[in-house]
């Protein structure tokens, strides 16, 4: 591991902006953004697009993320527009049988929801949600346990996040896989909150699915993803059919000789015009710029920035998950029993600190282009609403 410095000349974000809202959305690289413009500029002479290009920048920015995810067949990585498509894609290809339990997780982000609780009225299934318990002491460890003890024989699919999209609650992934085995169950990742600031290794864990969207901490642009498909779905059927994603689709004068074969891995799952000559250059470059940084820097630049940060809100009476069990990039602050979250938020929009409210906390998102004065701005506007409460207690 290397001591990542604070990054923030790599954006171009104003020296004024303190922005702690990347699992909101991230802002572009330089070199994302420069990618995005040769690209438009690119349109300009379609003469210059050779058949080739459909396929290169795609292959490359699977290898770059096969890199980032440990995965050592880029094949198994495919493209797509959303996290809601590549769940789809998992979704329609299960075998379900009547009465076979799907295992969600409570108020997870909706992508990897609606097409469940679709499933379950068509095909006769049941939905669990395992929720938090109550208490905050042990919470997350607590969660765990709860998702662990959930999932039974009767358990087809376990549809979850790495860590919760409001609080950054760490969930236990191959603790859960290891169960998921005992059961025969398979294993769906929504990895959007997680994959580019959080260590995720797919040898380790195995999913039988690992879906992303690209705009958050991959630092790509909006309307586009990623999706790691394992072995389980190598036969399936996608959710549209298009000409890329049939053999030999390379042979442009060879369109119309219709393949029935799809291409080999995972590719049959491609979204249509997947070449995207603006959107894949963008997430190709940011990526690479990633992969460059380590992600375990990425986390480890997270956790030394905000420590103070945690301790010094707690001893203001805000309750913040334990370090255990959350990342350190996406930080929920409970704030004291009536404090307007409201308020803390206009309060911090006023300064030009940027946050994310989530139900009834706040969510600090941070990244390597944060820095100590973003910390203490921060800092600042939470302790001026924290004091006026305690005050006004005390009249």
């Amino acid at each position: 591991m290397k001591n990542l410095t604070c990054q923030k000349h790599l954006f171009s974000l104003p020296n004024e902006i303190s922005y702690f809202n990347n699992a909101y959305m991230a802002p572009s690289l330089k070199v994302v953004s420069a990618a995005g413009i040769a690209g438009v500029e690119q349109k300009n002479r379609p003469y210059e697009v050779l058949p080739r290009h459909f396929f290169e920048d795609t292959d490359t920015l699977r290898a770059e993320y096969a890199r980032l995810i440990n995965v050592t067949d880029p094949q198994r990585i495919v493209v797509t527009p959303s996290v809601s498509y590549g769940i789809a894609n998992a979704a329609r290809n299960i075998d379900f049988e009547p009465g076979d339990e799907i295992l969600l997780i409570d108020e997870q982000f909706p992508s990897n929801v609606y097409v469940w609780q679709r499933l379950a009225k068509e095909q006769e299934l049941s939905i669990r949600v395992v929720a938090p318990p109550e208490a905050s002491e042990q919470r997350g460890k607590t969660w765990n346990e709860r998702i662990l003890a959930a999932i039974s024989p009767q358990t087809k699919v376990v549809a979850m996040a790495h860590v919760h999209w409001a609080d950054g609650t760490l969930f236990d992934l191959e603790a859960i896989r290891r169960r998921t085995r005992e059961t025969k169950s398979l294993l769906i990742i929504d990895g959007t909150q997680s994959v580019g600031a959080l260590p995720f290794n797919v040898a380790t864990i195995q999913p039988d699915a690992l879906v992303c969207a690209g705009y958050k901490w991959l630092m790509g642009g909006y309307s586009l993803g990623l999706a790691y498909y394992g072995k389980y779905f190598d036969q399936g059927t996608p959710i549209e059919e298009n000409w890329m994603n049939r053999h030999e689709s390379e042979n442009f004068a060879g369109l119309v000789n219709y393949q029935e074969k799809y291409q080999e891995g995972a590719l049959r799952y491609e979204v249509g015009e997947h070449s995207n000559f603006i959107l894949i250059p963008m997430l190709k470059a940011a990526i690479a710029q990633i992969n460059e940084w380590g992600v375990a820097n990425i986390q480890a630049y997270a956790k030394k920035l905000t420590q103070d940060l945690v301790v010094k809100l707690r001893a203001h009476g805000c309750w913040i998950e334990d370090e255990n069990h959350r990342a350190a990039h996406i930080i929920g602050v409970h704030l004291p029993s009536g404090v307007d979250v409201t308020q803390v938020k206009d309060l911090l929009t006023s300064q030009k600190v940027y946050v994310s409210v989530r139900g009834n906390s706040i969510r600090i998102s941070s990244h390597v282009y944060n820095n100590e004065e973003d910390i203490q701005k921060l800092l600042t506007c939470f302790e001026q609403v924290l004091s006026s409460k305690v005050a006004t207690s005390n009249e």
